[in-house]
């Protein structure tokens, strides 16, 4: 495995996320943000590992991330999404939902737009507690069982889902432009389609037997009705939103909750989890994938299935591997992401080939190809066939 660099910040991380990278950028990714819980003055920061990365430090490593702004954050910081390379969105436990603005030139974050109380009970604050964002849009969740749509450049809100939930909303993820898929304390996912005036989920899905909170949820970015979920229990469940009401796939993944899962965006066979018991795993579900060079290697071990109901047909390997109810196509690799178990990881971000993770040990992990790596990989010295040799191409290395 790659070396993996820990940064102590002296602060308990409570959510990690990457700046979004252009599409047309070929760089890789090199800001990300985090927000802190748990302390006394929590902050959202921004860090770099790109060119303002080095440092002149003896004690600090070339690629360790520098600190490039931070600002005081009222209450914990319980879920934290970019808006665009500029802004980002943060919920607060004190029920607040805020709009911070990245001064790329100054480096400085100043409050862009902020709605105060966004989550309440009559007579008290409720924790805001998950919010997803599709620029200019934003749908926030809370204790109070609300579901609120914002848009970023207006200073009300658009609409309110009232007693959406009579539990605690814990999560919360687009499906479509219009449709978000929350998930809550009873072990439910719920189905929220705005185009509809009704305030009752056009969809309800459920975990059998006890309600095990549910505390994350991830949609697959290339097939809109697979998302993954985790909970209270460790396991890790994936569903077809257009089958059944039932997870097709659990499959034992911690042993304490499970705090945050996510898909690679690009690289969709793979997909990564974190927990309360200081685990970071990365799942493969196709041995036959391309795996991005920071994620060979490292201590593995096996999972298998447990199919629920058998699949409809499905021709990419994510439905053949993870939701097929064969048991042998159910078989999936996982690795240990970090050298040792720490502190409850809580929260993990993904994109290109870089890995960001927080935990309550008051330390950041980041995992990055480095650009030796990237040119190595890259160099473009062989044709299709493989004919063309590297030496024949001026300046390789290889």
């Amino acid at each position: 495995m790659d070396c993996i660099n820990a940064k102590f910040v002296s602060q308990k991380i409570s959510k990690t996320r990457w700046r979004p990278v252009s599409s047309a950028s070929l760089h890789q990714p090199d800001i990300f943000a985090t927000g802190s819980w748990d302390n006394e003055d929590n902050k959202v920061s921004i860090w770099s590992i790109g060119e303002h990365g080095v440092s002149n430090m003896d004690d600090e490593f070339e690629g360790d991330p520098q600190l490039l702004c931070e600002y005081k954050h009222n209450g914990d910081v319980l879920d934290l999404q970019f808006l665009d390379q500029e802004r980002i969105a943060t919920a607060s436990s004190t029920g607040a939902v805020t709009i911070f603005r990245h001064h790329q030139n100054s480096q400085t974050l100043s409050v862009a737009q902020l709605w105060d109380r966004a989550h309440h009970y009559p007579c008290d604050d409720a924790p805001c507690t998950g919010l997803v964002c599709n620029s200019p849009e934003i749908v926030t969740i809370g204790e109070d069982g609300r579901i609120n749509l914002f848009r970023a450049d207006h200073k009300g809100i658009l609409r309110t889902i009232e007693n959406a939930d009579s539990s605690t909303i814990h999560a919360v993820t687009f499906l479509r432009t219009t449709e978000v898929l929350t998930v809550n304390s009873f072990g439910q996912l719920k189905l929220w389609d705005f185009r509809q005036q009704s305030n009752e989920p056009s969809q309800i899905l459920s975990l059998t037997g006890n309600r095990v909170p549910l505390h994350c949820v991830d949609r697959h970015p290339n097939q809109q009705h697979i998302v993954a979920t985790g909970g209270q229990d460790g396991m890790l469940c994936l569903w077809d939103v257009r089958q059944g009401t039932m997870p097709l796939s659990m499959m034992e993944a911690h042993s304490a909750e499970m705090w945050e899962v996510h898909f690679h965006p690009s690289n969709t066979d793979h997909l990564f989890t974190c927990s309360e018991d200081g685990s970071l795993l990365h799942w493969e579900s196709s041995t036959s994938s391309s795996v991005p060079s920071f994620l060979q290697g490292g201590r593995n071990t096996s999972a298998m299935s447990r199919s629920t109901v058998a699949p409809g047909d499905g021709n990419q390997s994510l439905t053949s591997g993870w939701l097929s109810g064969d048991s042998s196509k159910g078989h999936l690799e996982t690795t240990h992401m970090l050298p040792s178990q720490t502190l409850s990881v809580n929260s993990l971000d993904v994109l290109d080939q870089c890995l960001v993770c927080g935990t309550d040990g008051e330390a950041i992990y980041i995992n990055r190809e480095s650009s030796d790596e990237i040119e190595s990989r890259d160099c473009g010295c062989t044709d299709q066939a493989g004919a063309r040799r590297c030496e024949e191409e001026p300046g390789c290395t290889n």
